[in-house]
């Protein structure tokens, strides 16, 4: 009893007529009858009888009837549900680690609900490393900091470079700061160096990172000052007002040179109102 027959069977209960199903459903009408011959046989019961001149259900035939709407309708429902999945190409996102835990969830939970049958493959590596890899094809997507006054990328919102230190750091006490940071490459660490260099404040650089979890270790131990990102300070470690500002930063979104469908779908403006 395949989909194909119950179609066809389907197709007499709604016009009434072998004639007019088998033209409804472009087959000859002996091909028709042939198929609902078949049917019967497979069902060991009779699906149509005389009335007059004309073709009427059976009482099985009635039942029928409503059980394969029910199934046509799952059928064409199934289908439709798996066709999503035709061609589908998982996301390859890269972002910093550092974005990881307030960023990355709001990016995530735009493209879940553009797509819900998206699929995501998530690269926590730093920005210079997520370009590269933009560039060489290994990623789709990336979340970084873009250098000021450029316009690349997609805009997701403006960040703050803070300083953060353990809640026990007294810098006051400090005659040289020892400072974590991200690795050389990376913006808070050029504008944290910069910074201070101008001001004159004297520094000596205790450990560079490649991850914010390995600079906020450090920093919470109380054995350095670090910079980052306000989105991404969390864990026991605080903001400090008492050194020299830091500028804002960009975080924007970069595509591969071949967009990812994804990405068209996706509506990623005031990624922060909620």
């Amino acid at each position: 009893m395949d989909i194909d027959t119950l179609r066809s069977f389907v197709a007499f209960t709604e016009t009434g007529s072998f004639t007019r199903a088998a033209k409804q459903i472009n087959r000859t009408q002996s091909a028709f009858s042939a198929q609902m011959k078949k049917l019967e046989q497979e069902l060991s019961v009779k699906l149509f009888e005389k009335h007059g001149r004309n073709l009427i259900l059976t009482e099985a035939g009635s039942s029928l009837r409503v059980e394969a709407e029910k199934i046509i309708s799952l059928h064409s429902d199934t289908v439709t549900k798996i066709k999503r999945y035709q061609d589908k190409q998982p996301l390859r996102l890269g972002c910093p680690e550092d974005y990881n835990d307030n960023l990355l969830p709001l990016i995530i939970e735009r493209l879940y609900a553009a797509e819900p049958t998206c699929s995501i493959q998530v690269f926590s590596r730093p920005s210079v490393t997520l370009r590269e890899w933009l560039d060489e094809g290994k990623i789709d997507a990336a979340i970084v900091t873009r250098a000021p006054n450029s316009e690349e990328g997609y805009w997701l919102c403006a960040d703050q470079s803070v300083w953060i230190s353990s809640p026990d750091y007294d810098i006051r006490n400090t005659s040289s700061i020892p400072l974590a940071l991200f690795q050389k490459d990376c913006k808070y660490h050029a504008a944290a160096i910069e910074t201070l260099s101008k001001r004159k404040v004297p520094y000596h650089l205790l450990a560079c990172c490649d991850t914010s979890s390995a600079q906020r270790a450090l920093v919470a131990a109380g054995l350095a000052v670090g910079a980052m990102g306000k989105i991404s300070v969390s864990g026991k470690v605080k903001i400090i007002e008492n050194l020299p500002p830091l500028p804002n930063v960009d975080i924007v979104l970069l595509s591969g040179i071949d967009k990812h469908a994804l990405l068209d779908k996706v509506d990623l403006d005031n990624i922060f109102d909620n």
